[in-house]
């Protein structure tokens, strides 16, 4: 029994001196900052790692981020300059820096922060025209994150982006800018279109006018080719006569050659005389004048007789008679 006793106490004592280490110690993590107060007083502020604190005494006042946070405001009612009224909601990227300042400077930090936002808001579109608010997202970001980061400053809050997320003017406006926007996309294509045509006709035009060139310089280089042709043709055509001539010529000359070779007779001479004499006469001689020299060659009567008929009846055949 006794034993049973000693270990209750034992562990009611172990228990109790647990639940004393727990509230003593204190272990901070990454990105995290704990606000100390000392009987209420702030005495400090732990950054990340183990802590021991006082029991009783001393208390965490506040745990807080250290991280970037976004808030998402809901839409706010503004009026432009030309007495326009629209819903603009905004999303605000801020940052603790000072978890003292945090802590102790503001009740409310965040319903702070969002008032602050919508009476900035007001004041920026309230300089600006519906126009001007619509096309200067970057310029009223730009001034709102300034007026916000040096407004929240004593916060200990910075404010790193301000963003415009909607901006939404009432119904007729909208339409009317749909309509607006519809006309100029219209617009834009018709002026594309119109352009698309003029390059193609562009294009069409060049290409007829490579044709023009194209079909022109083939013509021009089968002329040149038919009268290249041509001018061959007739070159070798003269070279041809030209050969057959100095062919003749050569077989004219060889045979006068096997002539004064062969030392041919009297006889001879004369025959082929005669032979040149009926050749010149050719059938259409009406008169022929022999000379005297071949006029006793034996068969001159046949050849005449031969000629006389068979050609023209009223060819004669004249001599000649040497002079003494």
């Amino acid at each position: 029994m006794e034993y049973i006793i000693t270990t209750v106490v034992v562990i009611v004592v172990a228990l109790i001196l647990f639940a004393i280490l727990a509230s003593i110690v204190r272990i901070v993590p990454q990105s995290r900052a704990y606000v100390i107060e000392w009987l209420g007083a702030f005495r400090t502020v732990w950054g990340v790692g183990v802590h021991f604190k006082v029991p009783i005494v001393e208390r965490v006042a506040k745990n807080v981020s250290l991280k970037e946070q976004v808030v998402d405001f809901p839409p706010q009612p503004v009026i432009t300059k030309d007495n326009v009224t629209m819903q603009i909601d905004t999303v605000i990227y801020f940052q603790i820096t000072d978890p003292k300042l945090y802590t102790y400077g503001v009740e409310n930090p965040m319903s702070a922060i969002e008032n602050l936002t919508a009476t900035t808001l007001r004041n920026i579109i309230g300089d600006l025209e519906l126009d001007q608010s619509l096309t200067s997202r970057d310029h009223i970001n730009s001034q709102m994150r300034a007026i916000l980061d040096e407004a929240t400053d004593s916060w200990g809050i910075k404010v790193n982006r301000v963003e415009l997320k909607n901006i939404m003017p009432p119904r007729d406006i909208q339409e009317s800018m749909e309509k607006q926007m519809r006309a100029e996309r219209e617009r834009r294509e018709a002026i594309l279109q119109a352009e698309g045509q003029k390059q193609s006709q562009i294009l069409v035009a060049e290409g007829e006018k490579q044709s023009a060139i194209l079909r022109a310089d083939a013509a021009k280089q089968a002329a040149i080719l038919q009268a290249e042709g041509a001018k061959q043709a007739k070159i070798l055509e003269a070279e041809a006569e030209a050969e057959a001539i100095m062919k003749v010529q050569q077989a004219t000359a060889d045979a006068i050659k096997l002539i004064n070779e062969a030392a041919p007779g009297d006889g001879v001479i004369k025959i082929k005389a005669l032979e040149a004499f009926t050749a010149a006469a050719n059938g259409k001689a009406t008169k022929i004048i022999i000379p005297s020299e071949i006029q006793g060659l034996a068969g001159l009567a046949a050849g005449a007789k031969t000629i006389f008929d068979t050609e023209d009846p009223k060819a004669t055949i004249t001599k000649t008679v040497p002079k003494q």
